[in-house]
């Protein structure tokens, strides 16, 4: 009998992936060649691993990583937003990610604050600084076109039966 790996992981996110707002994070780049809903994938199954080799529970860290740029526009046009991206996008995502998820305190917290330092204050719980801290990892690698292309394509696999 063959296991997919992946499985643990999918069951933390089956409500997230399937909300439309969520597959619509597709249609917007994030860095370099990699969409949103690519990129949020990568740093959360990251972060999910990161957590189950620290013997974290990876629940929280997961869905909060999952959520944490679910701010639905495309930054590279300005359009009627104020501020820049970069400083403002995590309340536009934690907002969203209200609308359309009850969230825990721990959960607020990796998708407000995961752009330390260049946003504060820090984070205080160990999930929002490890997301934070693989957040900035997945966009190094995604930046340089570094990222593991397959890990991404696997992570997209459900998206791509649709």
């Amino acid at each position: 009998m063959c296991v997919n790996p992946l499985e643990p992981f999918w069951k933390i996110i089956h409500d997230i992936i399937e909300q439309p707002a969520v597959i619509n994070m597709k249609m917007y780049i994030a860095h370099g060649d990699v969409n949103c809903l690519e990129h949020s994938l990568y740093v959360a199954y990251t972060s999910y691993r990161f957590a189950v080799k620290l013997g974290i529970d990876p629940t929280l860290i997961t869905r909060g990583a999952m959520l944490h740029d679910l701010y639905l526009y495309d930054w590279h046009i300005k359009g009627d937003r104020t501020g820049l991206h970069g400083f403002t996008h995590s309340k536009v995502a934690l907002e969203n990610a209200k609308a359309f998820f009850a969230l825990s305190e721990i959960e607020e917290q990796i998708i407000l604050r995961h752009m330390w330092p260049l946003t504060w204050p820090a984070p205080t719980k160990k999930e929002a600084f490890i997301v934070s801290l693989c957040d900035k990892y997945c966009t190094t690698l995604e930046t340089f076109k570094l990222q593991d292309r397959k890990t991404i394509s696997d992570l997209m696999h459900p998206f791509n039966q649709k």
